[in-house]
């Protein structure tokens, strides 16, 4: 036994302590993936802004600063609470196919499945539309107040950090050969006489600064409000010089989006769907997006003593993964564009579904299908026959967490048109996005076959709660498809193990891939489950002994969560960001609270 020195500034032991600080203050709080979007927030809520102004210039900033996740040319769902009228709305800031997409257009071409990269899996750009929909709806400043950081740091430049460069299968280094090999527009913008930049060296996006200053003299001109302003930088990016711009890229390179396309798209303010849970109320974006399986697994959980198994017990997490493998099931079978596709979207979030289903759960055994259930006909199963398998949706993504003194909330997540799966258009500083990847090509009846001006289903997918009927908290990450794995384990630390924020987020997390993965030939893995390596060794035998093939995952790269909260009671303000985010060398995450 070696002698604990008296001199030490702790003796005690501190395993429950967490690595990151608590951030509580009075006045502000937000959490975003790069320090830079985080300072744009602050700014922008100093200088007399509301949340969603902070949140609209935090996202402009992560589009520039943290390109191998998210641009301009992507999507953006959002979700807000108002101080002042009490009701939570969502954004639809989902991209839409080319009206000229169809599967017969691409099996002609000799596809076997969607491209994953390139022009003709890009939809029309929708993170703009987004942004300026909450900004015109709900801010106070204008676009040209939301965009000085973004455009000041697009002149100037931006210090390339970690993770741009070393995230592995995204970063500059590992796509360095395809950018040299294929797209002139991004290695002129992000190589250096074809190498990868040096850590801390400034990369200028002066296209992209070009871009803005292009929407913000279109505001300027328009005279009027400042909604009149807003609607012209719109017009500008979609009807205007942008998109006469990527017009041209996309016929130049024989893509199938054109300018009708863009003149016709447009963002939509939605009714978000919710669930309560132990005396919250967590609200997610509709069945366009994955965030349904949240609602759906704690409709599950609910008939289970979560708290009596204990955290990250082998009981607790065997009927959590199984809970979790039952909805995505459902997940690949039914959601989709619910205006292009009949979703059986009260069935699915039903109390009497959720029971038939969650008396499928074997607390000894594994479930080893793919096993979606029946919610139209109220039936636990659906005959395997009738199912479909699925490809993943995808990952790549950043989130945006804010809070004002007005306890105004916002939780957007901004994702696509990264620099892995498309070249950035010289003349607009950005690439487009590859959503479309995630539609098939049949059968005809897929609730996610590809059609003109569709909407593809996302993983995408921000989080926000109510405590008692009263505004709590703002939460979400990226990560494809264990977004809402991370978020429901992140939840249920809150709700059923009374974890503060920051402890749920740097909890030991799972992600199950019983269920098919991104890349062709998208196998799935049975039963397979990655945990990290903090939980005891005899738990995870203990699942195996239950059929689970558990992969041990390297400590510290499940989550990558960002929250922030207002104590319902008190009025306290408090954010948290992940440690995992600069542990797996993806992004420089930051939390702000003053």
């Amino acid at each position: 036994h070696i002698k604990m020195s008296s001199r030490s500034f702790r003796s005690k032991p501190n395993s429950d302590v967490t690595y990151y600080p608590r951030l509580q203050g009075t006045n502000g709080a937000c959490a975003t993936h790069h320090n830079l979007s985080a300072m744009a927030a602050r700014d922008v809520l100093g200088n007399g802004g509301n949340a969603v102004d902070a949140a609209v210039a935090a996202v402009l900033v992560e589009g520039l600063v943290n390109p191998h996740m998210n641009s301009i040319g992507g999507e953006c769902p959002i979700l807000i609470r108002m101080a002042d009228t009490g009701k939570v709305v969502a954004i639809n800031g989902n991209t839409a196919a080319p009206q000229g997409a169809n599967p017969e257009y691409f099996l002609r071409r000799s596809w076997k499945d969607m491209p994953d990269s390139g022009i003709l899996a890009a939809g029309v750009p929708a993170t703009m539309a987004s942004l300026l929909l909450a900004l015109e709806s709900f801010g106070r400043l204008s676009f040209a107040d939301v965009a000085t950081t973004c455009l000041a740091l697009a002149n100037g430049g931006f210090p390339v950090h970690r993770g741009l460069l070393h995230q592995e299968n995204f970063g500059i280094l590992d796509m360095a050969a395809r950018i040299n090999r294929e797209w002139p527009g991004s290695a002129t913008l992000y190589l250096v006489n074809g190498n990868p930049p040096a850590e801390g060296s400034l990369i200028r996006n002066t296209a992209l600064a070009s871009m803005l200053n292009y929407l913000i003299g279109e505001e300027r001109g328009a005279n009027g409000s400042r909604e009149d302003g807003i609607k012209a930088v719109r017009a500008g990016f979609y009807k205007g010089d942008v998109a006469a711009a990527i017009d041209r890229y996309s016929r130049e390179h024989d893509g199938l989006l054109n300018r009708e396309d863009l003149a016709i798209y447009q963002a939509r303010l939605e009714q978000p769907l919710s669930r309560k849970f132990q005396g919250a109320e967590i609200f997610k974006c509709g069945f366009w997006t994955q965030g349904p399986t949240v609602l759906q697994s704690l409709a599950i959980l609910d008939r289970f003593d979560l708290r009596s198994m204990g955290h990250n017990s082998a009981d607790y997490l065997h009927t959590v993964i199984e809970a979790v493998k039952l909805v995505y099931a459902d997940r690949e079978q039914f959601y989709g564009d619910g205006q292009n596709t009949e979703v059986p979207e009260i069935a699915l979030l039903s109390d009497d579904y959720a029971a038939l289903r969650a008396a499928l759960i074997d607390p000894a055994r594994s479930l080893p299908d793919l096993q979606p259930g029946d919610p139209v006909n109220m039936q636990a199963k659906m005959a395997l026959n009738k199912t479909f398998g699925g490809a993943s949706w995808g990952h790549g993504t950043v989130h945006v967490d804010v809070i004002d003194a007005d306890g105004n909330m916002v939780a957007a997540t901004p994702s696509g048109g990264w620099i892995k799966n498309g070249e950035v258009m010289p003349d607009l500083g950005f690439p487009l996005g590859n959503r479309l990847m995630t539609f098939y090509l049949g059968p005809d009846n897929h609730p996610n076959c590809v059609a003109g001006g569709k909407r593809p289903r996302t993983t995408i997918s921000p989080s926000l709660l109510l405590k008692d009927d009263r505004p709590w908290m703002v939460f979400g990450t990226m990560g494809g498809d264990q977004q809402d794995q991370w978020q429901l384990q992140y939840f249920l630390n809150l709700t059923v193990f009374g974890m503060s924020l920051q402890q749920a987020i740097e909890a030991p997390k799972f992600s199950s891939e019983h269920f098919p993965g991104f890349f062709s030939p998208h196998d799935r893995m049975p039963n397979q489950v990655r945990i990290e390596e903090r939980v005891d060794a005899g738990i995870l035998s203990d699942l195996e002994r239950r059929g689970h093939v558990v992969a041990a995952a390297v400590d510290w790269t499940e989550g990558h969560m960002l929250a922030a909260s207002q104590d319902p009671d008190t009025g306290l303000l408090e954010a948290g960001c992940d440690p995992r985010c600069a542990k797996s060398e993806i992004f420089p995450a930051t939390a702000l609270c003053w």
